[in-house]
């Protein structure tokens, strides 16, 4: 774990020069777009099923109904928050979690608090592992995949996990991006929700 923290941080670091610059225009795009706040944060799970809270670019509306609460999220999704999530560019401000040691560049996806008591005893091993911006499951379908083909690849990553592994998810996520496949379900603006086993 050491090895892989090492590394994660001399990634970021040394790839500033790249993301920083994006994070500028793509936060200011965010503000034009679809005005402030810029960022989404939301307390997902860690280490362990430890809290903490992720930060990502919004990329929803704020619409409401007539009660004053939000509409469905594939109501609140624009043509330009539907091209922010489908480059993963609104996943760049997850670099400061990685830097502050909440998550990895590579690992299963955070998801919701909600889904800690659902997952079967096999599924909570994929918290055995920090969370990633990308991960085993991320070149294998994103959102594509149903939840027990996602949950199994989160737990493959965590009981096979090495550097070597890492870099060649971090490559294959560089070629899944620019495709773009998998970033929403067919039919859904985002996965649907994880209901149980």
């Amino acid at each position: 774990m050491i090895a892989k923290r090492i590394f994660d941080i001399a990634t970021v670091i040394l790839t500033l020069p790249l993301w920083l610059p994006l994070i500028l225009i793509v936060a200011l795009l965010v503000r034009i777009k679809l005005g402030s706040p810029i960022f989404f944060q939301q307390v997902r799970p860690g280490l362990h099923g430890k809290p903490f809270k992720l930060t990502k670019f919004r990329s929803l509306t704020d619409q409401r109904n007539a009660q004053g609460e939000l509409l469905p999220d594939d109501q609140r999704m624009t043509a330009f928050g539907r091209k922010l999530r489908a480059s993963s560019l609104d996943e760049l401000p997850e670099f400061w979690n990685i830097l502050k040691g909440e998550m990895s560049l590579v690992g299963p996806r955070p998801l919701l608090m909600e889904y800690l008591p659902l997952y079967s005893d096999r599924q909570k091993r994929r918290h055995q592992v920090p969370p990633g911006l990308t991960g085993w499951a991320q070149i294998h379908g994103r959102n594509n995949l149903d939840w027990p083909e996602r949950l199994e690849l989160d737990v493959w990553y965590a009981e096979n996990r090495s550097l070597t592994l890492d870099l060649k998810i971090l490559l294959k996520t560089l070629t899944t991006v620019f495709s773009r496949k998998g970033v929403q379900g067919e039919d859904a603006a985002t996965m649907k929700p994880f209901r149980g086993n």
